[in-house]
Protein backbone atom coordinates (compact mmCIF):
# COMPACT_ATOMS: atom_id res chain seq x y z
CA UNK A 1 0.00 0.00 0.00
CA UNK A 2 1.27 3.54 -0.65
CA UNK A 3 3.08 4.84 2.43
CA UNK A 4 0.58 7.89 3.74
CA UNK A 5 3.46 9.84 5.28
CA UNK A 6 5.42 10.16 2.47
CA UNK A 7 2.11 11.08 0.49
CA UNK A 8 1.06 13.77 2.90
CA UNK A 9 5.01 15.02 2.92
CA UNK A 10 4.43 15.30 -0.85
CA UNK A 11 0.86 17.00 -0.20
CA UNK A 12 1.79 19.53 2.08
CA UNK A 13 2.34 22.14 -1.26
CA UNK A 14 -1.39 21.69 -2.15
CA UNK A 15 -2.73 24.06 1.29
CA UNK A 16 0.49 26.75 0.40
CA UNK A 17 -2.75 28.88 -0.87
CA UNK A 18 -4.10 28.24 2.50
CA UNK A 19 -1.04 29.21 4.76
CA UNK A 20 -1.63 33.11 3.82
CA UNK A 21 -3.93 33.47 6.75
CA UNK A 22 -7.31 32.66 7.40
CA UNK A 23 -8.57 36.06 5.97
CA UNK A 24 -6.93 35.79 2.72
CA UNK A 25 -7.77 32.17 2.93
CA UNK A 26 -11.88 32.93 3.17
CA UNK A 27 -11.47 35.49 1.13
CA UNK A 28 -10.01 33.17 -1.80
CA UNK A 29 -12.66 30.66 -1.39
CA UNK A 30 -15.23 33.71 -1.32
CA UNK A 31 -14.07 34.66 -4.41
CA UNK A 32 -13.71 30.99 -5.95
CA UNK A 33 -17.13 30.39 -5.20
CA UNK A 34 -18.37 33.56 -7.08
CA UNK A 35 -16.67 33.27 -10.05
CA UNK A 36 -18.59 30.16 -10.61
CA UNK A 37 -20.78 30.79 -13.58
CA UNK A 38 -24.79 30.01 -13.93
CA UNK A 39 -24.95 27.38 -16.67
CA UNK A 40 -26.87 24.92 -18.72
CA UNK A 41 -27.51 21.67 -17.36
CA UNK A 42 -24.83 19.17 -17.56
CA UNK A 43 -25.52 15.95 -19.23
CA UNK A 44 -23.88 12.62 -17.14
CA UNK A 45 -21.45 10.62 -18.64
CA UNK A 46 -22.68 7.65 -20.10
CA UNK A 47 -21.09 4.19 -18.49
CA UNK A 48 -23.24 1.52 -20.39
CA UNK A 49 -22.27 -1.91 -19.18
CA UNK A 50 -19.05 -0.57 -17.28
CA UNK A 51 -22.07 0.98 -15.34
CA UNK A 52 -23.27 -2.25 -12.95
CA UNK A 53 -19.26 -2.54 -12.13
CA UNK A 54 -18.05 -1.37 -8.48
CA UNK A 55 -14.41 -2.08 -8.97
CA UNK A 56 -13.09 -2.69 -12.72
CA UNK A 57 -9.08 -3.43 -13.89
CA UNK A 58 -7.46 -3.70 -16.75
CA UNK A 59 -4.97 -5.88 -15.14
CA UNK A 60 -5.21 -7.14 -12.05
CA UNK A 61 -7.97 -6.58 -9.09
CA UNK A 62 -5.66 -7.27 -5.23
CA UNK A 63 -7.81 -7.23 -2.65
CA UNK A 64 -6.62 -7.09 1.60
CA UNK A 65 -8.61 -7.74 4.29
CA UNK A 66 -13.02 -7.67 4.50
CA UNK A 67 -13.52 -5.36 1.77
CA UNK A 68 -17.58 -5.29 0.81
CA UNK A 69 -18.27 -4.86 -2.93
CA UNK A 70 -21.90 -4.32 -3.91
CA UNK A 71 -22.04 -4.65 -7.64
CA UNK A 72 -20.09 -6.50 -10.65
CA UNK A 73 -16.08 -6.83 -9.27
CA UNK A 74 -14.52 -7.51 -13.29
CA UNK A 75 -10.78 -7.49 -14.73
CA UNK A 76 -10.18 -7.44 -18.43
CA UNK A 77 -7.82 -8.13 -20.08
CA UNK A 78 -5.97 -8.91 -17.50
CA UNK A 79 -7.68 -12.40 -15.75
CA UNK A 80 -6.09 -12.32 -11.98
CA UNK A 81 -8.52 -10.95 -8.38
CA UNK A 82 -6.81 -12.10 -5.30
CA UNK A 83 -8.71 -11.33 -1.94
CA UNK A 84 -11.55 -12.71 -2.65
CA UNK A 85 -11.93 -14.29 0.25
CA UNK A 86 -12.09 -12.54 2.65
CA UNK A 87 -13.35 -9.84 0.24
CA UNK A 88 -17.10 -10.39 -0.65
CA UNK A 89 -18.93 -9.58 -3.50
CA UNK A 90 -22.77 -8.85 -3.91
CA UNK A 91 -25.57 -8.14 -5.77
CA UNK A 92 -22.77 -8.81 -8.88
CA UNK A 93 -20.42 -11.49 -9.80
CA UNK A 94 -17.04 -11.98 -10.63
CA UNK A 95 -15.42 -11.64 -14.08
CA UNK A 96 -12.17 -12.17 -15.26
CA UNK A 97 -11.29 -11.53 -18.50
CA UNK A 98 -14.80 -12.61 -19.81
CA UNK A 99 -17.60 -11.31 -22.14
CA UNK A 100 -19.24 -9.07 -19.81
CA UNK A 101 -15.97 -7.55 -18.39
CA UNK A 102 -14.47 -7.20 -21.71
CA UNK A 103 -17.79 -5.11 -22.85
CA UNK A 104 -17.88 -3.32 -19.75
CA UNK A 105 -13.99 -2.42 -20.72
CA UNK A 106 -14.96 -0.75 -23.93
CA UNK A 107 -17.56 0.86 -22.79
CA UNK A 108 -15.29 2.81 -20.16
CA UNK A 109 -13.25 3.82 -22.82
CA UNK A 110 -16.26 5.43 -24.23
CA UNK A 111 -17.29 6.95 -21.08
CA UNK A 112 -13.66 8.37 -19.84
CA UNK A 113 -12.69 10.22 -23.43
CA UNK A 114 -16.14 11.66 -23.13
CA UNK A 115 -15.88 12.68 -19.50
CA UNK A 116 -12.08 14.02 -20.95
CA UNK A 117 -14.09 16.03 -23.59
CA UNK A 118 -16.20 17.78 -21.52
CA UNK A 119 -15.76 21.83 -21.60
CA UNK A 120 -15.36 23.11 -18.25
CA UNK A 121 -17.35 25.46 -16.74
CA UNK A 122 -14.95 26.55 -14.09
CA UNK A 123 -11.33 25.91 -13.53
CA UNK A 124 -10.45 24.82 -9.91
CA UNK A 125 -7.09 25.22 -8.25
CA UNK A 126 -4.68 21.88 -7.06
CA UNK A 127 -6.98 21.47 -3.56
CA UNK A 128 -10.44 21.61 -2.86
CA UNK A 129 -12.24 21.08 -0.05
CA UNK A 130 -11.72 22.34 3.37
CA UNK A 131 -15.19 23.29 3.63
CA UNK A 132 -15.86 24.51 0.44
CA UNK A 133 -19.23 24.12 -1.83
CA UNK A 134 -19.19 23.69 -5.12
CA UNK A 135 -22.31 23.83 -7.46
CA UNK A 136 -22.92 21.73 -10.38
CA UNK A 137 -20.51 21.61 -13.38
CA UNK A 138 -17.68 20.53 -15.02
CA UNK A 139 -14.41 21.62 -13.11
CA UNK A 140 -10.69 21.52 -14.36
CA UNK A 141 -7.37 21.34 -12.75
CA UNK A 142 -4.24 22.43 -14.91
CA UNK A 143 -2.79 18.84 -13.71
CA UNK A 144 -3.53 16.81 -9.96
CA UNK A 145 -6.21 17.56 -7.78
CA UNK A 146 -6.33 17.00 -4.18
CA UNK A 147 -9.38 16.84 -2.28
CA UNK A 148 -8.72 17.24 1.69
CA UNK A 149 -11.03 17.76 4.67
CA UNK A 150 -14.89 18.23 3.43
CA UNK A 151 -16.19 19.00 0.12
CA UNK A 152 -19.74 19.55 -0.08
CA UNK A 153 -21.67 19.11 -3.66
CA UNK A 154 -24.46 21.15 -3.66
CA UNK A 155 -27.46 19.96 -6.55
CA UNK A 156 -29.59 22.83 -5.32
CA UNK A 157 -32.72 21.00 -5.39
CA UNK A 158 -31.98 19.75 -8.89
CA UNK A 159 -31.83 15.60 -8.51
CA UNK A 160 -30.36 15.68 -11.62
CA UNK A 161 -27.64 17.73 -11.28
CA UNK A 162 -23.96 16.59 -12.98
CA UNK A 163 -20.82 17.01 -11.29
CA UNK A 164 -17.17 16.19 -13.08
CA UNK A 165 -13.81 16.56 -12.15
CA UNK A 166 -11.06 16.68 -14.22
CA UNK A 167 -7.40 16.16 -13.95
CA UNK A 168 -5.16 15.45 -15.93
CA UNK A 169 -2.55 14.18 -13.96
CA UNK A 170 -3.55 11.97 -10.61
CA UNK A 171 -6.37 12.36 -7.93
CA UNK A 172 -5.76 12.26 -4.25
CA UNK A 173 -8.12 12.22 -1.44
CA UNK A 174 -6.43 12.87 2.00
CA UNK A 175 -6.88 10.86 4.65
CA UNK A 176 -10.33 11.07 6.46
CA UNK A 177 -12.08 13.70 3.84
CA UNK A 178 -15.15 13.37 3.02
CA UNK A 179 -17.30 14.51 0.00
CA UNK A 180 -20.89 15.43 1.49
CA UNK A 181 -23.94 15.16 -1.26
CA UNK A 182 -26.38 18.52 0.03
CA UNK A 183 -29.29 20.03 -1.98
CA UNK A 184 -30.51 16.55 -3.99
CA UNK A 185 -27.25 15.71 -4.95
CA UNK A 186 -26.84 12.00 -5.83
CA UNK A 187 -23.37 9.92 -6.27
CA UNK A 188 -24.48 8.47 -9.39
CA UNK A 189 -24.03 11.44 -11.45
CA UNK A 190 -20.55 12.66 -10.53
CA UNK A 191 -17.88 11.59 -12.34
CA UNK A 192 -13.75 12.18 -11.72
CA UNK A 193 -11.88 11.85 -14.93
CA UNK A 194 -8.32 11.11 -14.05
CA UNK A 195 -5.44 11.04 -16.78
CA UNK A 196 -2.72 8.92 -15.13
CA UNK A 197 -3.94 7.45 -11.49
CA UNK A 198 -6.23 7.60 -8.73
CA UNK A 199 -5.48 7.35 -4.58
CA UNK A 200 -7.88 7.39 -2.06
CA UNK A 201 -6.25 7.89 1.29
CA UNK A 202 -6.93 6.05 4.48
CA UNK A 203 -10.75 6.58 5.72
CA UNK A 204 -11.80 8.58 2.75
CA UNK A 205 -15.75 9.18 2.54
CA UNK A 206 -15.88 9.48 -1.16
CA UNK A 207 -18.67 9.85 -3.55
CA UNK A 208 -18.60 9.32 -7.09
CA UNK A 209 -17.15 7.24 -9.90
CA UNK A 210 -13.21 7.19 -10.58
CA UNK A 211 -12.54 6.93 -14.41
CA UNK A 212 -8.61 6.53 -14.26
CA UNK A 213 -6.39 5.66 -17.05
CA UNK A 214 -3.95 3.61 -15.16
CA UNK A 215 -4.27 2.17 -11.49
CA UNK A 216 -6.60 2.91 -8.37
CA UNK A 217 -5.54 2.69 -5.16
CA UNK A 218 -8.05 2.58 -2.36
CA UNK A 219 -6.70 2.88 0.86
CA UNK A 220 -7.48 1.43 4.21
CA UNK A 221 -11.22 1.61 5.33
CA UNK A 222 -12.32 3.72 2.66
CA UNK A 223 -15.72 4.47 1.94
CA UNK A 224 -17.14 4.94 -1.70
CA UNK A 225 -21.00 5.48 -2.93
CA UNK A 226 -19.11 4.76 -6.86
CA UNK A 227 -17.24 2.96 -8.69
CA UNK A 228 -13.56 2.31 -9.19
CA UNK A 229 -13.02 1.77 -12.93
CA UNK A 230 -9.34 1.69 -14.03
CA UNK A 231 -8.72 1.38 -17.67
CA UNK A 232 -5.25 0.07 -17.73
CA UNK A 233 -3.56 -0.68 -14.77
CA UNK A 234 -4.83 -2.54 -11.20
CA UNK A 235 -6.93 -1.67 -8.85
CA UNK A 236 -6.02 -2.25 -4.96
CA UNK A 237 -8.14 -2.30 -2.14
CA UNK A 238 -7.87 -2.98 2.01
CA UNK A 239 -11.00 -3.34 3.67
CA UNK A 240 -12.57 -0.84 1.96
CA UNK A 241 -16.76 -1.05 1.57
CA UNK A 242 -17.54 0.09 -2.62
CA UNK A 243 -21.21 0.25 -3.52
CA UNK A 244 -22.73 1.01 -7.11
CA UNK A 245 -25.16 4.03 -6.77
CA UNK A 246 -28.60 3.56 -7.58
CA UNK A 247 -30.03 7.00 -9.11
CA UNK A 248 -33.09 7.83 -8.58
CA UNK A 249 -35.68 9.73 -10.76
CA UNK A 250 -35.78 13.17 -10.94
CA UNK A 251 -39.15 14.96 -8.79
CA UNK A 252 -42.04 13.64 -10.80
CA UNK A 253 -43.90 16.03 -12.74
CA UNK A 254 -46.80 18.43 -10.53
CA UNK A 255 -50.29 16.29 -11.57
CA UNK A 256 -52.59 18.74 -12.54
CA UNK A 257 -55.91 18.20 -10.69
CA UNK A 258 -58.52 16.92 -13.53
CA UNK A 259 -62.29 17.47 -12.38
CA UNK A 260 -64.33 14.61 -11.90
CA UNK A 261 -67.92 14.78 -13.45
CA UNK A 262 -70.79 15.20 -11.45
CA UNK A 263 -73.32 12.91 -12.19
CA UNK A 264 -76.59 14.25 -13.88
CA UNK A 265 -78.42 11.41 -14.91
CA UNK A 266 -81.93 12.75 -14.64
CA UNK A 267 -84.16 10.19 -15.07
CA UNK A 268 -87.39 9.79 -13.39
CA UNK A 269 -87.22 8.19 -10.14
CA UNK A 270 -90.11 5.55 -10.22
CA UNK A 271 -92.40 6.34 -7.67
CA UNK A 272 -94.86 3.58 -6.17
CA UNK A 273 -98.05 3.64 -6.93
CA UNK A 274 -98.87 -0.05 -5.95
CA UNK A 275 -100.96 -0.34 -3.03
CA UNK A 276 -101.60 -3.43 -1.85
CA UNK A 277 -105.20 -3.37 -0.68
CA UNK A 278 -105.95 -3.95 3.13
CA UNK A 279 -108.23 -7.19 3.16
CA UNK A 280 -111.13 -6.20 5.05
CA UNK A 281 -112.86 -9.33 6.90
CA UNK A 282 -116.48 -9.98 5.57
CA UNK A 283 -116.68 -13.30 6.64
CA UNK A 284 -119.11 -13.32 9.71
CA UNK A 285 -119.62 -16.53 11.49
CA UNK A 286 -123.24 -17.29 12.73
CA UNK A 287 -124.70 -17.12 16.14
CA UNK A 288 -126.98 -20.23 16.35
CA UNK A 289 -130.05 -19.33 17.65
CA UNK A 290 -131.48 -22.51 19.71
CA UNK A 291 -135.08 -23.68 18.52
CA UNK A 292 -134.79 -27.10 19.83
CA UNK A 293 -137.57 -26.74 22.65
CA UNK A 294 -137.32 -29.64 25.30
CA UNK A 295 -141.00 -30.16 26.03
CA UNK A 296 -141.97 -30.74 29.58
CA UNK A 297 -142.79 -34.06 30.96
CA UNK A 298 -146.63 -35.12 31.38
CA UNK A 299 -147.49 -38.13 34.06
CA UNK A 300 -149.41 -40.75 33.01
CA UNK A 301 -153.13 -41.16 32.08
CA UNK A 302 -155.25 -43.08 35.43
CA UNK A 303 -157.90 -45.04 34.55
CA UNK A 304 -161.36 -43.28 36.07
CA UNK A 305 -163.10 -45.34 38.44
CA UNK A 306 -166.49 -45.18 40.22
Amino acid sequence: MTDIGSRARRRRPGYAWLAVGPVAAAGALAMFIASQPAVAATAPVGLGTAGSFAVLAGTTVTNTGPSSISGDLGVSPGTAVTGFPPGIVFNGRIHRADGVAGDAQSDLTTAYNDAAGRSPTANVPAFIGAGQTLAPGVYKASSSLEVGGSLTLDAHGDPNAVFIFQAPSTLVTDSASSITLDGGAQACNVFWWVGSSATLGTSSDFAGSVLALTSISVDTGDTIAGRALARNGAVTLDDDTITVPSCASGAPPTATPTAIPTATATGPTPTATATSPTPTATATSPTPTPTATSPSPVGPTLPVTG
